[in-house]
């Protein structure tokens, strides 16, 4: 749909732009209704709050859970984002995010030991000062940077690649909220849960399929539709999980800014017939 855009990141986390500007890119590209869902933190969502006013832009809270399932009778788990939305009581959110950030930052300081193990080289002022000193706003993203600038890749993809990803020297898993506390915390806040992107954790279809089901058994509201730029198969895959299960569906670009360039702010799905957008419920000021 288009004027509805329920994932985007600010300066917060790892996006690009402040939430002032955020939105007004946002009335830009003739956004109607925006969720800022950076990751582990809403600091940046009463300043988007305020900007969206300006722009006669229905702003809804939102925020991109870090968390992690697993099948039973394993132990290898993965990780998984979950965004909430439409928050009307933050008081539970705000408890684990405190959680969260603290371990965000944990493994930030892991993350870059690591580094400075392999490449000799400590990293850490630098990526502090892209987060003007927060730990806990570090991600991976800011690392990536930092290897850029210090030439250690020739762009950011390649240094999760080689360093960053799940395999490679540096990864380090974040372990935060398991997925159906995750979702259950979300409704104590009186939202809606979504599964962010769920064709982008480097799963199987099999294992999506697996994710799905352990999302909507966990009374997870919607998922989030796959972007428009991915192969038909997946959208029907996703399509067919969410019928299968009778989920509500989510729309968002993901945008973080011009580093990720395939990430275009407002360039969403459309839905197919028979689907019902989790914005249609939202209760909205005024």
């Amino acid at each position: 749909m288009i004027g509805v855009d329920l994932h985007t990141h600010s300066s917060f986390s790892d996006g690009e732009l402040s939430p002032e500007f955020l939105l007004q890119k946002a009335a830009e590209h003739n956004i109607r209704m925006l969720a800022l869902t950076d990751h582990d933190t809403m600091q940046g969502n009463d300043i988007a709050a305020q900007h969206a006013k300006a722009y006669d832009i229905d702003f809804i809270q939102g925020v991109e859970i870090s968390s992690w399932w697993h099948r039973p009778n394993t132990r290898k788990t993965y990780s998984v984002h979950i965004v909430a939305l439409n928050m009307q009581n933050l008081l539970p959110m705000q408890k684990l995010l405190i959680k969260q950030k603290q371990l965000r930052a944990e493994r930030a300081l892991l993350i870059c030991e690591k580094l400075q193990k392999i490449l000799k080289t400590d990293f850490l002022p630098d990526v502090r000062a892209l987060v003007d000193g927060h730990d806990d706003r570090i991600t991976r993203s800011h690392i990536a940077k930092t290897l850029l600038k210090h030439r250690v890749v020739s762009r950011m993809q390649q240094a999760f690649d080689r360093f960053l990803k799940e395999g490679k020297a540096a990864y380090v898993p974040f372990m935060g909220v398991e997925l159906p506390e995750a979702i259950e915390i979300i409704h104590q806040s009186q939202g809606v849960a979504v599964l962010a992107h769920p064709t982008k954790y480097d799963l199987s279809a099999t294992n999506i399929r697996y994710l799905i089901e352990l999302f909507a058994q966990a009374n997870g509201d919607a998922v989030e539709l796959p972007p428009v730029n991915e192969a038909i198969s997946s959208r029907q895959m996703i399509d067919r999980e969410v019928e299968k299960f009778g989920l509500k569906v989510s729309i968002g670009s993901d945008f973080h800014g011009s580093h990720m360039p395939w990430l275009t702010l407002g360039k969403v799905p459309q839905l197919k017939a028979g689907q019902q957008g989790i914005w249609e419920s939202f209760r909205l000021d005024g």
